[in-house]
């Protein structure tokens, strides 16, 4: 690990909590304008369900290259009406709920682990969110990157191969002094598939209870802990 440089992190369900920051997001608004009966961490879910099938037509080539920000458009105007909201929003507020997945709250541990690891790595996430959703995020929740990778920089969406060499291309490293940190497994098998290091930060909870995947490591990656805090003391050990 010695020779390590810069910890790239996966940002959705590893640094950041997408499923609890939208069931809080969307009660705010149901409080505000006086909805009921929406189940908002189930909203959640099923906002985020619309997520991989929209990049795979991209990567397929069945559409040009679409920022995830109107996929996650195009899937919030499809299950707005299954909850009985359709009509009640006007769409400003519907471009309003949209960003949403630019104000994310960190997981606790999120903010004290990337600030202990910030001396000694460079740190950014690589990330399938826009540019824009990644700055916006870090702004507001202070995260401390000292750059981004965003897919739109790449047009490509992980697991392609030009996300994962574009960014050590842009580090000028090689790609054993690069680390993929990420709550997914097959994140990490494709960046140690072009030579990265790994690291395992379990999430057995980013879906909620009944979570079927990701629920522990599932290879021998160089590090398995179960926070941003744990991999700084595991890379200090």
């Amino acid at each position: 690990m010695q020779d390590v440089k810069a910890i790239l992190f996966d940002t959705f369900g590893t640094v950041v909590d997408w499923r609890g920051s939208i069931a809080r997001m969307g009660a705010a608004l149901a409080r505000k304008k006086g909805i009921e009966g929406v189940d908002w961490d189930a909203f959640a879910r099923a906002w985020r369900a619309g997520y991989v099938p929209g990049m795979a037509r991209v990567r397929s080539g069945e559409r040009p290259w679409t920022s995830v920000d109107t996929i996650h458009r195009e899937r919030l105007d499809e299950i707005l009406p299954d909850v009985g909201l359709g009509d009640a929003l006007s769409p400003a507020e519907k471009d309003d709920i949209n960003r949403f997945w630019h104000r994310l709250d960190p997981w606790p541990d999120a903010l004290p682990g990337l600030i202990a690891l910030k001396p000694d790595y460079l740190l950014a996430p690589l990330s399938n969110g826009s540019l824009t959703l990644l700055s916006t995020m870090a702004k507001r929740a202070g995260l401390p990157w000292d750059c981004i990778f965003s897919s739109n920089i790449f047009k490509a969406y992980k697991p392609d191969a030009a996300v994962y060499r574009g960014a050590v291309a842009l580090l000028e490293l090689e790609p054993h002094k690069v680390m993929m940190a990420a709550a997914h497994n097959d994140d990490l098998a494709a960046a140690r598939s072009h030579g990265m290091r790994t690291a395992y930060i379990n999430r057995p909870y980013e879906f909620g209870v009944d979570q079927r995947a990701d629920v522990e490591a599932t290879q021998d990656w160089d590090i398995v802990t179960d926070s941003i805090t744990g991999l700084a003391d595991a890379l200090r050990s």
